[in-house]
């Protein structure tokens, strides 16, 4: 069952013969299943070795503008999924976005031939993708690629767990196929995987020089915020979350790998997320859980009102303090919190979290955050949980019906996927969706990045625009190098 890397050549993989006789069952069950249902998944899962970075070997193993995709959270045991290929692409758009992408899952997986489920979450055939922030986001050219929904079955996905690596090779069978093509098909797949250990390093003296301009004028943001305290002041809503566009030109393609590599050094505790799409990839360091299903078992992070990190541990821990005995990111804080229980509490048997938020620390910042649990009164898919949350008060507003359209009034711009659920989910429909925050949107010289802050009605907008430039800092010094 093991996958023997190849010591010489091209430096891939090489299946057993043990595992190309499953995969030949495999790929012939999924082809009698497609003939009955008009079509079907076939998967097989085998061992890899245990030192092997799987984002790594995506990142060096792509083919030219095929999709891949991958997330980290290198302090959680090194878990890592990482994933080649698009067998399946699932896409919707509109406010039943997530319910349709979760039948459309839920129909090939029924219907998926592969072996029994073992190993690290994530192993075996998974969708992996991501949403944007709006029913109909991403319509901007610059998002091409990126649809309002949009899950990818791989065709290879690498999952880690500690020590525990394993490699899952899928196919689509259609009735027209044959066993023997899907193999062959599988099996190149796997001779162009390569063995690679690290990713790539940010080049330390580029040449050519880097400009970094806001989309608009700092003082359009300071204005946008003015109008949304006035709106809240007058009673119209609790709370309206608006974000900025900071664009980075730089004299060479952004490799996003390479920015993937000092993300990872930088923000170990983050959500790593790269998602490939043609030319252009998303990148972020997200701080925030949006959900986690194993089972029956739910978990989410209510994650709002931040402050500055500091190097001297007396005035860091300070800080951290003065967090949270702010008024005004105490008020930031509930309002998400609230929203998330009672948005959880009809679907579950119970919700816990604490009676007071904790200081949640990353590289560059602090925020107030509540880590809640449940227990789901009966299956709900990751996906439609992921539906039911989005957006959180954290990245939209309180209430959402009001704060929805005031959005891109006031802030002018296409979120795309910033902001928006991004993550995958398995044959179980189990899966974690974290929130695409501190992200870039690279496509060739040009970096997008994007940062955003929860108005209340104590903001001030000088304030207010001085903490996106503090979110901004996760990105912008590993992007204009």
């Amino acid at each position: 069952m093991a996958l023997l890397p190849i010591t010489s050549g091209a430096g891939g993989f090489v299946l057993s013969p043990d595992a190309v006789d499953r995969l030949e069952r495999r790929m012939a069950e999924a082809l009698r299943r497609a003939r009955r249902h008009g079509e079907a998944l076939g998967a097989i899962t085998v061992t890899v070795d245990p030192a092997t970075d799987p984002t790594a070997v995506v990142a060096a193993s792509r083919r030219t503008g095929e999709p891949w995709f991958c997330l980290e959270q290198p302090d959680r045991d090194g878990a890592a999924l990482a994933a080649l290929g698009c067998t399946v692409a699932i896409e919707a758009s509109g406010a039943d976005r997530f319910t349709r992408v979760a039948a459309r899952w839920r129909a090939l997986a029924s219907r998926a031939a592969c072996d029994p489920p073992d190993g690290p979450r994530g192993c075996g055939p998974v969708a992996v993708g991501g949403f944007a922030f709006a029913p109909d986001g991403g319509a901007a050219p610059h998002w091409a690629g990126y649809a309002a929904a949009s899950l990818h079955v791989p065709e290879a996905t690498l999952v880690r767990r500690g020590g525990d690596v394993r490699l899952t090779l899928c196919a689509l069978a259609c009735p027209d196929d044959t066993t023997a093509d899907l193999v062959d098909r599988l099996l190149r797949r796997v001779g162009e995987l390569r063995a690679a250990t690290a990713l790539p390093m940010l080049d330390p003296d580029p040449a050519g020089r880097y400009r970094v301009a806001s989309a608009m004028p700092p003082e359009h943001y300071e204005q946008a915020v003015a109008r949304g305290v006035e709106r809240i002041r007058a009673g119209d809503l609790e709370k309206v979350v608006l974000a900025r566009e900071v664009q980075v030109h730089a004299p060479v393609d952004h490799d996003p790998a390479a920015v993937l590599g000092v993300l990872r050094e930088a923000f170990p505790s983050c959500h790593l997320v790269c998602a490939g799409r043609g030319d252009a990839a998303f990148v972020a360091a997200s701080p925030e859980l949006l959900i986690r299903r194993d089972g029956l078992r739910a978990a989410t992070l209510a994650l709002a009102g931040s402050t500055r990190r500091s190097a001297d541990p007396a005035v860091d821990d300070h800080l951290g303090e003065r967090l949270l005995r702010s008024a005004k990111d105490r008020e930031e804080q509930a309002i998400v919190s609230r929203r998330i229980a009672r948005t959880l509490r009809p679907h579950a048997v119970w919700v816990t979290a604490p009676d007071e938020p904790e200081v949640v620390r990353m590289a560059n910042i602090q925020h107030l955050g509540t880590p809640i649990r449940a227990q789901l009164a009966r299956p709900v898919s990751t996906i439609e949980l992921a539906g039911l949350l989005h957006p959180t008060p954290a990245v939209g507003g309180e209430p959402l019906p009001v704060a929805a359209p005031l959005i891109p009034a006031l802030e002018g711009l296409d979120r795309g996927w910033y902001a928006g659920p991004v993550g995958w989910t398995d044959l179980d429909e189990d899966g974690e969706f974290v929130v695409a925050l501190r992200c870039a949107l690279l496509r060739g010289p040009v970096a997008r990045c994007y940062a955003g802050v929860g108005v209340v009605r104590d903001s001030d907008p000088a304030a207010e625009l001085a903490e996106t430039e503090v979110k901004l800092q996760a990105l912008l010094p590993v992007l204009a190098a």
